[in-house]
């Protein structure tokens, strides 16, 4: 017995080390974050079931902008920590998504033109959310937060975060299905960002969970990938604590 328990002494990682989930595996337990989601929280389930007043649609709208111009600076971080040429071809895409472009003749506004659009469908001006006015603190430090971390991770750790898209699909079907109904008020074209993220987020997700599952092949490295998961998916719930203890929460 003494023999056994000295034995153990020597090789822990041996006997507490457990073997890596398959790819499905280690997918399902991604996808099961999903209850995480902030499509759960109370702030944006009052704004996909018609609860919220002008003054709370325009304070989300105005505070997320803080979030929509802070995707590409967190892309940009990932490519410039990233040596994979490959991955960096594909990741760049992102960014000319957001921000927009004009190669060989086509053009796309971008991302973050559609976002000032919906703010002008809802009443705020340009300036006023281009300035950043609304934006309340907790908001600004939850995304300096995400944006931080992925200058600082692993590339690979920081396009983990990214997957929180596996989920986004869902959120911006219940906006599309439910604003037009609720927000009468809110000019149809500024919810063009919705349906553009449809296929933007599913093609991003195919390509950051690509690089997920082959990075992530261990046990203990699915298991930090999970947490990385969660990380994000605490930022986006941070973020709508922010914008439920401003503009409140109607029952």
């Amino acid at each position: 017995m003494r023999a056994d328990i000295n034995q153990a002494a020597r090789h822990p990682a041996e006997i507490t080390a457990q073997p890596a989930w398959s790819r499905v595996e280690f997918e399902a337990q991604l996808r099961e974050r999903g209850k995480s989601y902030h499509i759960h929280h109370p702030f944006n389930v009052m704004l996909n079931t018609g609860r919220a007043t002008r003054e709370q649609v325009r304070g989300w709208v105005a505070n997320r902008f803080y979030y929509q111009i802070a995707i590409p600076i967190k892309d940009a971080a990932i490519l410039s920590n990233c040596p994979d040429g490959a991955v960096r071809r594909e990741w760049i895409q992102r960014i000319l998504d957001h921000d927009g472009f004009e190669i060989g003749g086509i053009k796309d506004a971008g991302g973050i033109e559609a976002w000032l659009r919906l703010a002008e469908a809802v009443g705020l001006t340009r300036d006023e959310v281009q300035d950043l006015r609304h934006v309340v603190p907790a908001m600004r430090f939850a995304v300096d937060a995400y944006i931080n971390f992925a200058r600082r991770a692993p590339w690979q750790e920081a396009v983990c975060s990214s997957l929180t898209e596996l989920f986004a699909p869902e959120i911006h079907k219940q906006r599309l299905a439910t604003w037009p109904e609720h927000y009468t008020w809110i000019e149809p074209e500024g919810l063009s960002y919705f349906r553009n993220r449809l296929s933007q987020a599913r093609r991003d997700v195919e390509q950051g969970l690509s690089v997920t599952l082959d990075y992530f092949t261990t046990r203990s490295m699915q298991e930090r990938a999970l947490e990385v998961l969660q990380f994000k998916l605490d930022i986006l719930w941070a973020m709508n604590d922010a914008m439920a203890t401003r503009y409140g929460v109607n029952a």
